[in-house]
């Protein structure tokens, strides 16, 4: 475990704050979900992913969507790639996703390109594609995309509808 330096008070309803060089660090935002857990005398904080939760039917999800689809599928929570199939499959996964994507599932609403260009999906590695971009929403709280992206032809209505599919189950999946 390593030392921040930092010391925070606590106050009289037992809150504290964390700085905001940790959030900005660790991309927490406003309304992120953040799991505690006790380890003998320490308190660990931890962001909390309900998509993390789910990484195994998430990933038997999209190796099935690669075998139907031979596109790149992605599902991501609101920051990582948490299951990936298709030529990226090991170079993506547990991987950051990009500000352009975070920016984008901030919209809650789906995104098609159609036109292959360069994209940057992950953090550090652009490449030529086209893709959609489909936010799983769950309880009115953004968990995370589904991403599926062609390098060899333009992404089409299949691939789209598929992804709402996806993103919509999960979306269900996930709700209370």
């Amino acid at each position: 475990m390593k030392s921040t330096g930092i010391i925070r008070r606590i106050d009289e309803l037992g809150r504290i704050v964390i700085p905001k060089e940790i959030r900005k660090n660790l991309n927490i935002k406003e309304d992120d979900n953040i799991e505690i857990f006790i380890d003998n005398e320490n308190i660990i904080l931890k962001k909390f992913s309900s998509l993390k939760n789910i990484d195994v039917i998430a990933q038997r999800f999209t190796d099935s969507l690669y075998s139907l689809l031979k596109c790149n599928v992605l599902i991501t929570d609101k920051d990582i790639v948490i299951a990936s199939s298709g030529k990226y499959k090991k170079d993506y996964i547990k991987r950051s996703i990009s500000e352009k994507f975070i920016l984008l599932l901030d919209r809650r609403s789906g995104f098609y390109e159609k036109a292959i260009d360069n994209i940057e999906i992950v953090k550090g590695d652009i490449l030529k594609a086209s893709y959609i971009m489909e936010p799983i929403i769950a309880n009115g709280d953004i968990l995370g995309s589904v991403i599926i992206f062609k390098s060899d032809e333009s992404i089409g209505d299949f691939e789209k509808k598929l992804g709402q599919v996806v993103s919509s189950f999960f979306s269900k999946y996930l709700e209370d």
